[in-house]
């Protein structure tokens, strides 16, 4: 005879089915907030492209060169015609380089325009897709918490089948827990998608403005240029010089030398992108300060954006830098250092024999040449004072990520230096007491992880395969840590004896 569900049994069996489902709704209830998303801070709308050379472009273009000019009539109209029929085909390429660089920028300032202004629609949509779902998530938490009192009111006396209601509740939950790690998982792709096109607009705005500062200056210069040619010919004029003479053109940017001039405010960008902030490079520069404790005339050689100069400069140390980049030389000289813009080998080659008393170099050795390298050390060995100091800092390409990633990202590196090639070419320059020194080491936490074995499980029988198999899995994630994830950079520091 089944038992009567009233019955005191009965109802103490209802009261434990009951507790026990409250239980696992409670935890359910629990596991819910704890899964409730967090939304990242989204970065603000990138700054409208700088229009305020704009107008002062269009009106330096507007000075055109050349075309049907009006030289009066008389001896002195007679000279002016004879004087441009020599200066007029001279100043047209400026005028259409003026021209032509007037038009490109403004067939750029638009799309930049636009650029921004969809980057902050985009920014806004994503803003309120993000408080949709925290609405939603809000209303489902509310939901949840409403369910056991409704059930309360329409179940007074659950049959003992409330296990199944349970499980089919834990079911649903498990459901919409699901649906949460989806759309969650959707936010995630659509947020690094973002982050990515947000740091490529960064980068091309960037470039954008250093190419404007740049054209800006060389109009700049050209036209202090045309003022001085333009004096200089009234003056010769006034002077009664030779009819036939010449003046002097005003110097044009050759295609060449633009074209350096672009490269180098590029990798000024290229620097400030993957180089690292100032800051972060000058904390990692303060090592090498003691070695030139003490020391006066030292040479920075390459000094990019002036970093180790700056931590010479607070620990009393004299010192000066050398860059063949010109716009990372205006850099430094915007910040007051002492850099002079030209190639080591053709600077040192000026310098008296013993006239330095420190040489650093860091991130240069891998961009040039075997003989151009050969030929900077024994320079240096040259102008070096006994008791100085040689410093020689590079990428570690025995590191196979440093030399995957941060060697053969940048274009301009000519040859990879293994520690002990480095410290062979000091040695046979005559650099006594080189010693290797690594630095910015892989993150740990980024390796490969051991698998911990227990001594107990070393010694047991049961488990020898296993134990085994964790063995040879260290040995082989040590051996793989040993070649991709050690040092990235490394400095062979010497001596000149």
């Amino acid at each position: 005879m089944s038992e009567d569900p009233l019955s005191v049994t009965g109802e103490k069996r209802l009261k434990l089915e009951r507790e026990r489902i409250d239980r696992q709704y409670n935890d359910a209830l629990t596991a819910l907030d704890r899964a409730l998303q967090q939304f990242p801070e989204l970065p603000v709308a990138p700054v409208p492209p700088d229009e305020s050379l704009l107008t002062r472009l269009k009106e330096l273009s507007g000075l055109h060169l050349t075309g049907d000019r009006d030289f009066g009539i008389g001896w002195r109209g007679r000279v002016k015609r004879f004087i441009w029929r020599f200066m007029g085909p001279m100043l047209q390429p400026q005028d259409e380089f003026n021209t032509t660089l007037v038009d490109h920028i403004n067939r750029n300032i638009e799309p930049t325009r636009q650029a921004a202004h969809a980057l902050d629609r985009v920014l806004t949509a994503i803003r309120e897709s993000f408080s949709a779902q925290a609405l939603f998530q809000h209303k489902l938490m509310l939901y949840a918490q409403q369910i056991t009192p409704y059930l309360n009111t329409t179940q007074p006396v659950m049959p003992l089948s409330v296990h199944e209601f349970g499980a089919g509740l834990a079911a649903g939950l498990d459901a919409v827990g699901d649906e949460l790690q989806i759309r969650a998982e959707a936010n995630l792709v659509r947020e690094r998608r973002f982050e990515a096109r947000v740091d490529e607009l960064r980068a091309t705005v960037g470039a954008l403005q250093q190419k404007l500062l740049l054209l800006t200056r060389q109009l700049e210069q050209q036209e202090v240029g045309k003022i001085k040619t333009s004096t200089k010919s009234r003056s010769n004029r006034r002077q009664s010089a030779t009819p036939g003479a010449e003046p002097s053109p005003t110097t044009a940017l050759t295609e060449g030398q633009l074209s350096t001039a672009a490269g180098a405010f590029k990798y000024v960008g290229f620097e400030d992108q993957f180089r690292g902030a100032p800051e972060e490079i000058r904390a990692r520069m303060n090592e090498y300060a003691p070695d030139f404790s003490g020391a006066v005339d030292v040479l920075d050689v390459g000094c990019g954006r002036g970093e180790f100069l700056d931590v010479l400069k607070e620990h009393g140390v004299p010192a000066r830098g050398l860059d063949i980049n010109p716009e990372m030389v205006k850099v430094c000289r915007t910040r007051g250092l002492d850099v002079t813009e030209g190639d080591v080998v053709s600077y040192l080659e000026g310098l008296a024999d013993g006239s330095l008393g420190g040489l650093f170099s860091a991130q240069v050795v891998e961009h040039l040449p075997p003989e151009y390298l050969i030929r900077l050390l024994e320079l240096s060995y040259q102008k070096l004072r006994p008791g100085s100091k040689i410093v020689l800092e590079t990428i570690n390409p025995a590191c196979w990520v440093a030399f995957f990633d941060g060697y053969i990202r940048d274009i301009t590196h000519v040859q990879p230096l293994h520690p002990d090639t480095l410290t062979y070419l000091l040695h046979a320059t005559g650099f006594q007491r080189a010693t290797v020194r690594y630095s910015a080491p892989y993150p740990e936490h980024a390796k490969l992880q051991s698998v911990t074995v227990s001594d107990q499980a070393k010694k047991s029988s049961d488990t020898d395969a296993l134990a085994a198999l964790s063995l040879a899995f260290n040995d082989a994630a040590d051996k793989i840590n040993s070649f991709l994830f050690t040092h990235l950079d490394y400095a062979v520091v010497a001596e000149r004896l």
